[in-house]
This record gives structure tokens, C-alpha cells and sequence, in this order.
């Protein structure tokens, strides 16, 4: 992120102090399993090629081990209304970076979108804007280094995408307790970030890892993470629901990068969605 490095601690107080107390925002503490807290991470933003300008959104579980569940309504709420929607209401353990965009006008100026979740009599509310020092080069890469995201297709001739905004699958549609599958075409530039964690990795496949995103029961992936060549491929992942009801899923496309290299950059992975209504 061009500027992050040395954004004084003034304006980042500033920011945050009508938000998330800071102490919500490090992810510091006694290792719990459950019973902690989910809070709403702001990424930052950069530009898509049609002028419009993404926001990117992530969020700390502080649970090791409990997943945690909070629909969308009153505790999982994006304002301006017309903002609300696309936000996870399925929240995996610790710290996941750009989970999902919100698109806003290249005039957006100085207004805010701001992501509140409540839980545990708690309530944590992040701003998303348009501040200069959190421009992030989502989709060239970090510091000029030529990275590129990886690309998520859907459908041989359908669209495709890249970054945190990443691409919509069509919908699906399937029974509660049957089988089914979900398919999804990947590739890469083979580059990997600068620095330690990269080294040696260039040429790396794609790690594709499946999410729940929005959901009212159980999934079941049967392959919840596959690898694909960089020049491209497609994998095939078993999805169960438990339960009928409108969900989402998401995959997490990373690349040469490494799964664990996420940084603040967001350089370095692509988002892919479903919407999946699931019958009786």
C-alpha cells in the first residue's frame, strides 16, 4: 500500500477513534477457542478500469476454533443502505485480508461507507474512504514488483476476474442433502511478491480454498482447497448444504505468493462468488 508505511500514528488514531476502540483492532490477547469477538477490518481501496473505485473490507475472528455466524439485519450492517448485501455473514477463525469490495462512484469523495457487526452486547464499527494513504495496488502489483492477481473464471466464455472485487459466478441451484459440485477456472502470471516469504516460489501453483460466505446452515466442501497450474485449469468441488435457503460461497484464489503472504498490498489473490438457492 503506496504511503502505509509511514502514515503517522496521529491520523491513524484520528480515523479510528470514532470507530473500533483500538484494542478491538490488534489481533493481541490470551489464545481462546471460542467466545471472542469478530471486528471489521478496513483494507483499503484502489481503482477498477471502468473509473469506478473499490473498497475493500476484511475482519479478525479472534476465535481459534469457532466459526461465527451473524445474519445480515441490525448486527451485520453496511450504510448507505444502497451499500448493503455483499458482506460475509459466516466468519472462519483469525485474520482473513479483502474478503469482499464494495464499488462506489469515482466521485465518491469524501463520503464513507462504514461496516458495523454487533455481538456479545459489543458493537464495532469500521469506516471504509477514499484517503489517499490507503490507496492499495490491488491489481498491479506492490511497489511496481509486477505482480498480478490471479484470474478466476466460472464458465468456459464467461466473465472473469481478478483482485479482491474479484467475479460473480451465475447462479446455481440444488437440493438440501444432495450432491453437487461447483467448478471454477484459474491462472496466474506465476510471479511472486518481492521479499523472504516469496522467495523460491515463483511458478507456484494457484491454492484455491472454498469459504462459506452467506448461508443459514452447514457446507460441506469435499475439496476444500486444490492447487492449479499457473498456465490454467479447472477443479471440481463437492458442495453439501445441511440446510435449505439462499447462500454464497467464495473462493479465495491465492498466488506464487503464498497462502500466507496476504499483506497489505492485495496484490497477491482473487475472490470468486456463487449465489447457490438451495431447495427442500
Amino acid at each position: 500500500m503506496r504511503g502505509l508505511r509511514i502514515l503517522p500514528f496521529v491520523l491513524v488514531a484520528a480515523l479510528c477513534a470514532k470507530t473500533i476502540p483500538l484494542a478491538a483492532q490488534v489481533p493481541l490477547g490470551s489464545r481462546s477457542g471460542r467466545g471472542q469477538t469478530v471486528t471489521p477490518a478496513y483494507e483499503g481501496w484502489y481503482e477498477n478500469a471502468d473509473g469506478t473505485l473499490s473498497l475493500s473490507f476484511g475482519y479478525m475472528n479472534r476465535n481459534f476454533d469457532e466459526v461465527v455466524e451473524i445474519p445480515l439485519g441490525p448486527d451485520n450492517l453496511i450504510e448507505p443502505a444502497e451499500f448493503q448485501g455483499g458482506q460475509p455473514t459466516s466468519f472462519a477463525t483469525r485474520r482473513h485480508f479483502g474478503v469482499f469490495t464494495v464499488r462506489v462512484p469515482a466521485d465518491f469523495g469524501d463520503e464513507k461507507v462504514y461496516w458495523t457487526l454487533r455481538m456479545g452486547g459489543e458493537r464495532f464499527r469500521i469506516p471504509g474512504h477514499l484517503h489517499v494513504d490507503w490507496k492499495i495496488d490491488a491489481l498491479v502489483g506492490e511497489a511496481g514488483s509486477g505482480n498480478t492477481p490471479p484470474v478466476l473464471q466460472f464458465e468456459t466464455g464467461g466473465a472473469e476476474g481478478g483482485g479482491p472485487a474479484g467475479v460473480w459466478g451465475r447462479p446455481l441451484d440444488t437440493r438440501a442433502g444432495e450432491p453437487f459440485s461447483v467448478t471454477v477456472h484459474a491462472r496466474d502470471d506465476g510471479v511472486a511478491r518481492g521479499g523472504i516469504a516469496a522467495a523460491g516460489r515463483e511458478g507456484a501453483p494457484v491454492r484455491l480454498t472454498w469459504f462459506k460466505h452467506q448461508g443459514p446452515g452447514d457446507i460441506e466442501f469435499g475439496e476444500p482447497t486444490a492447487d492449479v497450474p499457473t498456465s490454467g485449469g479447472e477443479v471440481t468441488t463437492p458442495v453439501m448444504f445441511s440446510v435449505p435457503g439462499e447462500y454464497i460461497l467464495r473462493v479465495r484464489a491465492n498466488d506464487a505468493s503464498g497462502v500466507a503472504t496476504a499483506g497489505h498490498a492485495q496484490c497477491c489473490w482473487t475472490n470468486g462468488f456463487v449465489r447457490v438457492t438451495v431447495r427442500p
